[in-house]
């Protein structure tokens, strides 16, 4: 599947949500100083994926029909809400909570033995689910519904606003990343730390950070602040993690399986844990029973480390052009991801490159690409996003669930 056939199917789904959600994001990130407000800005000028947001969006509808009992104005049916809370629902194994970090520990022989064994059984794709439908809008006070032009209620204004929230939050995370790692573009535009100098840009990012949470206070719901919050403190965890990367201060490591978990925590702290706690709050804020909330949780965890995986895997595979940032800029920065990681597994000589961080042109690449790295690490994303599809199996059927499942496929066919 293309990313324009994506693009299509999500857009039918989420129409109204999608168009109108890079104006609302630029209402809520204003400023009267005219330097900063073009700086906030000027990352949501391209356009970006967008994923996080339509994550909430479509986990919004398609946990709609899980209200918990006690709050629904309507008892859920067998015939048209079977959800994974439902007393008459087996429920779908035992769900990964987004506070436990150690279930990576637990995963890695797991994962290295789906790496190992299944590395060439995904030559042809999973076929597609059905296409989609269509939806709504931004929040503001009274007369919401009128206001946003909105005639379903499918998607609260809440949960409207933690889609901008998670944006928001982010597009602070890609400005401070680019200052970090001296990124020259993002997004096919010059990266904003050359186009407003290093200060700037870090102020840009503390300035949208500001503006999340101010907006995160105004949703009153403590369960959902406390979990995006956490999700910042994370992505910073994650980036302390990928700057120190402690485990290679060796100059010349070996590789053992806790390299590749420390690659993996990173991951889940960098990437992961903003989507898992966005999914995992836009249930919330719809009030389903807390095996869906737990379903979405997992769901949301396991599509962000089947995208960071992969995003990881293009590194190396795809250009600078394609990918909208410079390609092989992780050997650059001197980092090991997973591609590397699985190559340095059957090429222990990969550890002297590793311990000078790739400082000599070529470092490493070719050695890459000739071994079986891309594929196992492909296996590992394929892993993840199947346990995605996995944990919303029991949703009730919708266009929107048909869309998350067209999500994890997507991920792994790019």
């Amino acid at each position: 599947m293309s990313m324009n056939t994506m693009t299509v199917d999500v857009w039918r789904t989420a129409t109204g949500e999608m168009e109108l959600l890079p104006g609302n994001i630029r209402k809520l990130i204003g400023s009267s100083h005219p330097f900063l407000d073009e700086a906030a800005k000027y990352y949501t000028r391209a356009e970006g994926k967008h994923l996080r947001p339509l994550i909430v969006f479509l986990m919004s509808q398609a946990t709609m029909p899980c209200r918990q009992a006690s709050q629904s104005a309507k008892p859920a049916t067998k015939s048209n809400s079977t959800c994974p809370g439902s007393a008459d629902t087996p429920t779908m194994g035992h769900p990964v909570r987004e506070s436990n970090l150690n279930t990576l520990v637990a995963e890695i022989s797991e994962l290295l033995g789906t790496a190992r064994l299944d590395k060439d059984a995904f030559i042809s794709p999973p076929p597609s689910p059905p296409s989609p439908a269509a939806p709504l809008t931004p929040i503001n006070q009274k007369n919401y519904l009128e206001e946003s032009r909105t005639a379903e209620v499918d998607i609260l204004p809440a949960q409207r606003r933690l889609a901008e929230i998670v944006e928001i939050i982010h597009t602070a995370s890609l400005l401070h990343d680019d200052v970090i790692d001296n990124a020259n573009s993002r997004r096919g535009l010059p990266s904003a730390n050359l186009a407003f100098g290093n200060k700037m840009a870090t102020l840009a990012g503390d300035f949208l950070l500001g503006r999340a949470c101010m907006a995160l206070a105004g949703l009153h719901h403590p369960e959902v602040m406390d979990l995006i919050s956490a999700a910042i403190a994370k992505l910073v965890e994650g980036e302390f993690m990928q700057l120190k990367n402690t485990q290679y201060d060796d100059p010349s490591p070996k590789w053992s399986a806790e390299a590749l978990c420390y690659y993996l925590q990173k991951s889940y702290l960098k990437t992961a844990s903003l989507i898992s706690a966005s999914s995992r709050a836009a249930a919330l804020l719809g009030d389903a029973d807390s095996k869906t909330v737990d379903a979405a949780t997992a769901y949301g965890r396991n599509l962000g480390m089947a995208f960071q995986v992969v995003d990881d895997i293009l590194d190396y595979t795809r250009s600078g052009t394609e990918l909208g940032k410079p390609a092989g800029a992780d050997l650059e920065l001197g980092l090991a991801t997973a591609p590397l990681l699985f190559a340095w597994e059957q090429m222990p000589e990969l550890g002297v490159l590793i311990g000078r961080k790739f400082q000599h042109e070529g470092d490493a690449r070719d050695m890459v690409l000739r071994s079986d790295g891309i594929a196992m690490a492909y296996a590992l994303a394929y892993d993840y996003s199947q346990k995605a599809i996995a944990a919303i199996r029991d949703f009730p059927q919708s266009e929107a669930k048909d869309i998350l499942v067209q999500i994890a496929q997507w991920t792994v066919q790019q």
